[in-house]
């Protein structure tokens, strides 16, 4: 099968720069380097040995039923919604666990159809997965345009100092050599908040991975620990959660 020029090839390592931005009621601008995986899921990489303990990717760690594959999981969950991708190829951006931990802010999955002829299917879809320091997870649906952008109500509590309002704007285009993703959260009266992640693809063997787990130790932990510290600065700086709803059961467990 050709794939178009500029075109994903999976499996890759993207090398990120992570950016938040917060302008009310207090400014607050972070950044920070890690590195992301994406996949296959018809072809999730396995490492063997110590390697394995960089990157393995687990089905417990994202929709559905831990007991099915990710791709399983991801198929019923848009069987839900009335699509089904015919067998065609669906690529995952995501953090993989590292040294038995990990936790993903956001997993990106690119969903397209059946191809004919030995072409590639086109994206039918795009699916959001994102997951607080909670232990929650909530999938957003979204059909984009063709630059990758869409927009979508919120329907999940993420920051603790953000309640469950307003609406997404979400630029999420498929990734070739380069990576270009970003989130902007709209709310009644106020300036946005944004998130974007920028990277560029790296060599996703041995090496690869080794050379980028040295410069990003533990990446999946120090995540969790830089979105952790940020929510004790800005309480320290006078902003006070927003009550947490009660959740219906994970999105994607049919």
């Amino acid at each position: 099968m050709t794939r178009p020029a500029g075109a994903a090839t999976a499996p890759a390592i993207y090398e990120c720069l992570i950016t938040h931005a917060r302008a009310a009621p207090v400014r607050n601008v972070f950044r920070y380097r890690s590195y992301q995986w994406l996949v296959d899921l018809d072809d999730v990489p396995r490492r063997r040995g110590g390697l394995r303990l960089l990157a393995d990717f687990r089905a417990e760690d994202h929709l559905g039923d831990p007991r099915r594959s990710i791709r399983e999981n991801l198929e019923r969950f848009l069987a839900t919604r009335g699509i089904d991708l015919g067998g065609g190829r669906v690529l995952m951006l995501t953090h993989a666990r590292v040294f038995g931990y990990v936790f993903n802010p956001l997993t990106v999955y690119w969903c397209h159809g059946a191809g004919q002829n030995g072409a590639p299917g086109r994206l039918e879809c795009v699916v959001a997965e994102v997951h607080n320091t909670y232990g929650q997870r909530h999938c957003y649906l979204l059909r984009t345009d063709p630059r990758g952008r869409a927009e979508t109500a919120k329907e999940f509590y993420v920051s603790p100092y953000y309640g469950v309002d307003g609406h997404y704007r979400m630029s999420l285009p498929e990734p070739g050599p380069r990576l270009a993703l970003s989130i902007a959260l709209h709310r009644p009266g106020q300036p946005p908040f944004t998130a974007s992640v920028r990277g560029r693809a790296v060599r996703a063997d041995g090496a690869g991975l080794v050379a980028a787990a040295a410069r990003h130790p533990w990446s999946t932990a120090a995540v969790a620990a830089r979105i952790r510290w940020q929510g004790i600065k800005l309480y320290a700086r006078g902003l006070r959660p927003e009550p947490r709803p009660e959740r219906a059961p994970q999105e994607g467990r049919v």
